[in-house]
């Protein structure tokens, strides 16, 4: 991973660690840290949803209801926990948790067919990684996702910063992170979720990510709610969305 994108600078300001204390975690050894993530089982036959949390989240707060709600579609839950949040030990470097999205996905040891990806919010990013390293999963599912990670990136660091040109950042982005051609190469459903008044990252990136599928797509635009409470003010159509999705792969 080129270390551009595990400058100290990048971390310190793109990303939000909070610490927790998870019970019974589902430890995933990755390079020079371990992962507290969690596993909820419901039938060791059943399809797992995989989670990608928001950034300023950690996996203890989806224990409970969300947890619950896919298990009442009859899925399996794995919450995926990054570097330095929550019960994980390290630090959170962009480059480094984007390749810690391999070995979180096979420390499952499930088929890539019978897994289910949900990137909330930042987890876009590591969810629209794991469909270009797993591009046979059973669907993939955005809610408050971020279409231009450029963007996102620039409005906290300038490359001047990071010791590089904006040329040279554009190429590294392009390299790693341009989810447009992650979404392009991925051909299962996806179902994408979002909130017209969300205020931190607009509901464009939904319907570009939208644009970008190429196979079986959903667009569902809230009218209410923002950027965090997204699921709490439309909790029965938001799970009413999620179980009609899961339950048709």
């Amino acid at each position: 991973m080129n270390d551009l994108l595990n400058h100290p600078l990048i971390s310190q300001r793109y990303f939000f660690p909070r610490r927790g204390r998870l019970p019974e975690p589902f430890m995933v050894a990755v390079d020079g840290a371990q992962l507290a993530c969690y596993y909820h089982e419901v039938d060791p036959q059943a399809k797992t949803l995989v989670h990608f949390h928001g950034n300023g989240e950690i996996v203890d707060d989806w224990l409970g209801g969300f947890v619950e709600a896919v298990a009442g579609a009859g899925c399996n839950c794995f919450l995926a926990e990054y570097r330095g949040y929550g019960s994980s030990t390290g630090d959170p470097d962009l480059g480094t948790m984007l390749e810690d999205v391999n070995a979180t996905i096979a420390a499952l040891e499930r088929p890539a067919t019978e897994l289910i990806i949900f990137g909330r919010s930042v987890g876009a990013i590591f969810a629209l990684e794991a469909i270009r390293l797993f591009p046979q999963v059973a669907g993939l599912v955005i809610e408050s996702g971020i279409a231009d990670v450029r963007e996102r990136l620039l409005l906290r660091v300038h490359p001047q910063e990071l010791g590089v040109s904006l040329a040279e950042f554009d190429v590294v982005v392009d390299g790693y992170l341009n989810h447009q051609r992650k979404m392009a190469a991925y051909p299962g459903p996806v179902l994408i979720m979002h909130t017209r008044n969300d205020g931190l990252v607009s509901s464009r990136h939904a319907e570009k990510l939208y644009e970008w599928a190429v196979g079986r797509k959903e667009l569902k635009i809230f009218a209410d709610g923002d950027h965090n409470d997204i699921m709490f003010v439309n909790a029965q159509d938001y799970f009413s969305a999620v179980h009609r999705f899961v339950t048709s792969l």
